[in-house]
């Protein structure tokens, strides 16, 4: 806190989702009042919301992301792990069928925390909302910012029972996700459009709730079957995840020609017959469905990059889903929102509070952990036809080259496994898989022989009621 004659410092985050929480608890560290704009009501305990759609799908939290999540947080993982979340080894408890065959099941590298994204959303929200300094409009819509080209000083909202007011702040942050309308609210401030870049594989999600069967709701692994898009036509893919209560969240989807269906009805048979392995729908054929197929089509990758813009407004961020959204089949977008939120602490404290330049040197930190999700969002999603006007890069080409030919490696090669999960969850740079001796073992191939089928254990097997 400050003493009475400094002024107090106050922070504005737009948007009361994970993105948006986690940008509040990072700034309550740095500023003396911190409030938080969202457009819904938020629930007191775990459950839906109208600005949230995309909840009732799977997600998951990489090993990068839950770290970030703990320095922002302490004690978040253990939390959600008391009410119910589930940890699973990578790639330990993960059965996943790669584009070049089936992945072992080797030791531990990293892990991923699962849950509903409902309790997920609750969980941290009620630790972050425990912080005094933080406050909550609720039910109010931000329709844009004040200030110059030079420097923004606050944003004008509109509460659903009153007329339009303007917040001051010290510092916005937009966190309002795929909706986000800064692009125009810069461009209405003076400064130039900036670049943005779109790789859209029409790609549409549905997704079940189901019960597990009883003998596999403790500790039954992910199981994951992507598409080869060498194969030329649609992508398809589908993956099963453990969580709460004995549950598995089960999403499949598919690029143009190649979609889901939104009803009930034919969720199984997609499941097993038009994936490239029958096992999700083998299993889904042991489970008792819980909720109707939920569907969706906002799956396109969107990237602002509001980093390399020649000029940019003192006192104005953007983070999460607003800065770069991702098709959702890599997982990553709860990573990056968590590693984004710590950068922002950690650089107001490095360089301090209103320090020139900082609000510049803010969003070139977000951009390290979302140029690294971009890039294994895109190296294989910009290769489905009609997903960008151009067509894939030449560095497009050579970056998925030299990937597949990793992941062929990482099927019979532990070593490598490591390497490439370094990188998925978000742990480690990309760098790692350039250096001399990862470069020629990719060289080299794998070191076993390839899997002739899912690596599902007999005990697995039986609890899921494949086998008597």
């Amino acid at each position: 806190m400050t003493d009475s004659s400094t002024p107090a410092r106050t922070a504005v985050v737009l948007g009361g989702s994970h993105s948006g929480m986690l940008a509040a608890r990072a700034l309550a560290d740095v500023a003396d009042r911190v409030v938080v704009v969202e457009r819904d009501a938020l629930p007191a305990a775990p459950g839906p919301r109208k600005g949230l759609p995309q909840a009732r799908h799977a997600h998951m939290l990489w090993s990068g992301g839950a770290r970030a999540l703990e320095d922002l947080l302490p004690g978040t993982t253990g939390a959600l792990r008391e009410a119910g979340a589930n940890r699973r080894p990578v790639t330990t408890d993960m059965v996943a069928l790669g584009t070049r065959g089936w992945f072992r099941r080797w030791p531990e590298s990293h892990h991923v925390i699962l849950a509903g994204r409902d309790l997920l959303d609750a969980t941290v929200r009620a630790r972050v909302l425990a912080d005094e300094r933080i406050e909550v409009v609720e039910r109010a819509e931000a329709v844009g910012l004040t200030g110059t080209e030079a420097a923004v000083t606050g944003v004008r909202i509109r509460p659903h029972d009153g007329p339009e007011r303007t917040l001051g702040a010290d510092l916005v942050v937009d966190a309002s996700g795929r909706g986000s309308q800064a692009a125009h609210w810069l461009t209405a401030l003076g400064l130039p459009p900036a670049e943005r870049r779109e790789v859209d594989t029409g790609l549409a999600y549905a997704s079940r709730l189901y019960l597990a069967p009883a003998a596999a709701r403790d500790g039954f692994p992910v199981v994951n079957v992507q598409p080869d898009r060498r194969d030329g036509g649609p992508g398809r893919a589908g993956f099963l995840l453990p969580i709460e209560e004995g549950r598995w969240i089960v999403t499949l989807c598919g690029t143009r020609g190649g979609r889901p269906s939104q009803e009930n009805d034919d969720f199984v048979r997609f499941a097993r017959e038009d994936l490239r392995h029958p096992l999700i729908g083998d299993l889904l054929e042991q489970a008792e469905p819980l909720t109707d197929v939920s569907f969706t089509r906002s799956t396109v990758n969107r990237r602002h990059f509001y980093e390399r813009m020649p000029a940019w407004p003192e006192n104005f961020a953007v983070l999460g889903d607003a800065l770069a959204a991702f098709n959702p089949v890599y997982g990553h977008g709860l990573a990056v929102a968590a590693q984004s939120a710590l950068l922002l602490r950690d650089t107001v404290r490095r360089h301090g509070w209103a320090a020139p330049g900082l609000s510049r040197r803010i969003q070139r930190a977000a951009s390290r952990p979302v140029g690294a999700a971009w890039d294994l969002a895109i190296g294989q999603d910009v290769f489905y036809p009609g997903a960008t006007e151009q067509g894939p890069t030449l560095r497009d080409r050579l970056v998925t080259a030299y990937v597949d030919r990793l992941m062929y490696t990482a099927t019979g090669n532990g070593r490598i496994a490591r390497r490439v999960t370094d990188v998925t969850s978000l742990e480690r740079g990309a760098g790692v898989l350039l250096t001399p001796s990862v470069v020629a073992a990719a060289l080299v191939g794998p070191l076993k022989p390839p899997l002739s089928g899912p690596p599902l254990t007999a005990a697995e097997r039986k609890a899921a009621g494949l086998e008597s």
